[in-house]
């Protein structure tokens, strides 16, 4: 009985560390962290977005942070490494996390969605499905899915290519609760290849620099962007902008409101 309580503890401790990483690394893009016991001491390998955050002006971040660890998580001489994330549209963790900071502040959470699809399919996912579930509108709970691209549910390709996190927000009406499940085209493994034409290969060239031109000006504005909080606010003002039949709905039924009595 020994050993299980100290396998429950140590998952408890592991539950209450990556709790704590995901508040106090926030700004950083926090997505999630590699935990590995050594004859040495403890190696804790962070992947972030925002490196620089983590690290602190002449490493006083990653000294406090290697501190705390040790004190209030009695984590054997901690080793911290930190990872900065390539594509954090494409990590679910961290949209998860940027959906969350969207709604928290009061953004839409059906805007809020749509904006999240809008970016993940644009970073060259396969496919996205969100699911938000909640206090969404009023007293009962209430749920949406929305999908976009190709998304395996189930068998071998579901295990390798999908990716998923979970994450939760308070708002005045309750909790909600948000969950991404993102397909990486790089993870599928094709069964064969198809052989072109050199012509065609040209124009496919042609395509892919077009793409890595607007790849590269999009990591651009993100490197200018400092932390996470100033990439949710440069957000909030692209989201005006986004369309959603959000209020057009909201104008039917309120003239089904209106018309109901007049008919009876």
């Amino acid at each position: 009985m020994s050993a299980v309580k100290n396998v429950i503890k140590d998952n408890y401790n592991m539950m209450l560390l990556k709790d704590y990483l995901r508040e106090a690394i926030k700004d950083a893009g926090f997505s999630h962290a590699e935990i590995s016991k050594t004859p040495t001491g403890t190696r804790v390998a962070l992947h972030v977005t925002r490196p620089g955050i983590v690290i602190g002006r002449k490493g006083t971040g990653i000294r406090a942070l290697t501190e705390k660890l040790a004190t209030d998580f009695d984590l054997k001489n901690p080793q911290i490494s930190v990872i900065e994330i390539d594509k954090p549209e494409l990590v679910p963790s961290v949209m998860c996390n940027r959906m969350a900071s969207h709604i928290e502040r009061g953004t839409a959470f059906r805007r809020a969605t749509m904006w999240t699809l809008k970016q993940i399919m644009e970073s060259g996912a396969m496919g996205v499905q969100i699911t938000i579930s909640g206090k969404l509108r009023g007293d009962r709970s209430a749920f949406e899915k929305h999908t976009v691209g190709i998304l395996p549910r189930a068998g071998h390709h579901a295990e390798i290519i999908v990716e998923q996190d979970i994450a939760h927000v308070k708002t005045a009406m309750g909790l909600i609760g948000i969950r991404i499940r993102i397909a990486r085209k790089e993870k599928l493994i094709p069964e064969f290849e198809m052989k072109d034409k050199e012509p065609k290969k040209v124009k496919q060239e042609e395509k892919t620099e077009k793409v890595s031109d607007e790849t590269e000006k999009v990591s651009d504005e993100t490197k200018k962007v400092k932390t996470e909080s100033e990439q949710i606010v440069i957000e909030e003002e692209k989201m005006k902008s986004l369309e959603t039949l959000e209020e057009e709905e909201n104008r039917l039924k309120w003239l089904e409101l209106v018309w109901k009595p007049l008919n009876n």
